[in-house]
């Protein structure tokens, strides 16, 4: 642990992004936007983490309930970054150390620049230490007016002059504070600019002019800064996170065919010759493991894929396990709790809900197979269904080793199909069958010779 505190301000509504979500829990690259900064920020290792909330304060609070040791303020009403940060000292107000502020709504920031940030904060024995980038288009952000090298003062967009608007170096709003001091400076600050807010930048001046040291740090890429106030601006960062995931991959020896239409979620992890084809998603928890290969169109959540698995267009998987060597598609659904073991084959149109497929088993063609366990080297013939609901709860099937279900075939749960056993085609098996058994349940059939000249001439007859 360190002597560092970690305050990320969550408070704002997002009024641009149009819509009831908190502004913080828009999905970047699959996990709320919020989640990348408190991930940056863990990195640190820091004493204490608080978010301040505000717009759906408990929403906020809810959706962050997996991130563990996080503390929350509220801030009600909103009155602004200063404001805001303020709201903290009910956690921090005895604290010690330095105060690291950052926003929920800057994304792409780096381990690495911050601790970089807060090496500079130490090294300069800073008061306070701004973020700063020179960007070509400065609008809406607050600008760094210097005296000489020095900062003088941050100047938000609505107060400043033209030839402040001219300048390019801009805040990011990220900040390191000393803690020594910094809430009885916050309440110092006043409100008399355009918003009628209480600007945390104004504690430069305020700093300045009580003889504390005030440093920057100017970031080499001003990507890293962007907040999203947009649709368009999360698009675009979700976008700039994604090619970086892509970029990681294919650097560690994954082939991705086309990264701009390859989606693969930060928390994903691929293993090394393992093939991508065009218009692949890949979210949550997933693994894939070596020598795999996975084409277009599929989709794949929160799964576990072993070594040299294949798997064919347009498939759905989610909260799935396939083994080594296995196969899935095309138009295949495995939905949560299919566990498709080593060498097992799923074909066209084939789903599974809740089931083992056991090694080498194969479900080729048209099939549903729900809560059920099924053995090694078992086929399932096609357009064969466990019948597993009864209308009030789901029942299991097991079918054992070694069994041939033929095409067509009912299974009526609760049943058991020993080892060995052979369903006929179109057969309702409605009893368990004993090992090495055959099971039919269609009568004999009987073939009436002359039936379709008879019925012709019979339509025949009543037209004329």
């Amino acid at each position: 642990m360190s002597d560092v505190h970690v305050v990320v301000l969550a408070a704002g509504k997002g009024t641009r992004l149009k819509s009831e979500r908190p502004k913080v829990l828009h999905r970047v690259a699959g996990a709320p936007m919020i989640a990348h900064v408190l991930d940056a920020a863990r990195t640190l290792r820091p004493s204490s983490t608080t978010v301040v909330v505000g717009h759906q304060g408990d929403v906020v609070k809810a959706a962050l309930s997996e991130h563990p040791g996080l503390s929350f303020v509220v801030q009600e009403p909103q009155l602004g970054t200063g404001h805001a940060l303020l709201m903290a000292a009910q956690v921090l107000g005895g604290a010690g150390g330095d105060l690291l502020l950052l926003s929920g709504d800057v994304p792409l920031l780096s381990p690495n620049t911050l601790q970089a940030l807060l090496d500079r904060h130490k090294s300069r024995a800073a008061s306070a230490t701004i973020l700063t980038a020179v960007v070509p288009a400065p609008d809406g952000y607050g600008r760094i007016v210097r005296s000489g090298e020095r900062i003088a003062r941050i100047v938000e967009e609505r107060d400043a002059t033209d030839a402040e608007r001219a300048i390019h170096e801009i805040n990011s709003g990220i900040y390191v504070f000393a803690l020594d001091g910094l809430f009885s400076a916050v309440e110092s600050i006043g409100r008399g600019n355009a918003q009628g807010e209480y600007y945390l930048p104004d504690l430069v001046a305020i700093y300045r002019q009580l003889g504390r040291n005030v440093e920057t740090m100017t970031i080499a890429d001003a990507d890293e800064i962007r907040g999203i106030n947009s649709r368009a601006d999360l698009a675009e960062v979700s976008r700039i996170v994604r090619q970086q995931k892509n970029n990681e991959l294919m650097a560690a020896g994954v082939t991705l065919e086309d990264p701009a239409t390859t989606y693969i979620d930060g928390s994903v992890s691929v293993g090394a010759d393992t093939i991508i084809h065009p218009g692949v998603s890949l979210e949550g928890q997933t693994t894939v493991g070596t020598g795999c290969e996975i084409h277009s169109g599929v989709r794949i959540v929160d799964s576990r894929l072993g070594d040299r698995v294949k798997i064919l267009n347009h498939c759905v998987i989610t909260a799935s396990t396939i083994g080594s060597d296995a196969s899935v598609g095309p138009f295949a659904h495995l939905r949560p709790e299919a566990d498709i073991r080593d060498g097992a084959r799923v074909g066209n149109f084939v789903e599974l809900k809740h089931t083992v497929l056991g090694r080498g088993s194969k479900a080729m063609h048209l099939s549903y197979l729900g809560d059920a366990t099924i053995g090694e080297k078992v086929n399932i013939g096609a357009g064969t269904i466990t019948c597993n609901y009864d209308g009030a709860t789901k029942k299991p099937t097991i079918i054992e080793d070694g069994v041939f279900v033929g095409s067509d075939s009912q299974l009526i749960a609760p049943i058991r199909i020993k080892e060995g056993a052979y369903i006929g085609s179109g057969t309702t098996v409605r009893e368990d069958v004993p090992a090495g058994a055959l099971a039919i349940s269609a009568g004999k059939q009987r073939n009436i010779d002359g039936w379709v000249e008879k019925k012709k001439s019979k339509k025949s007859e009543v037209k004329s």
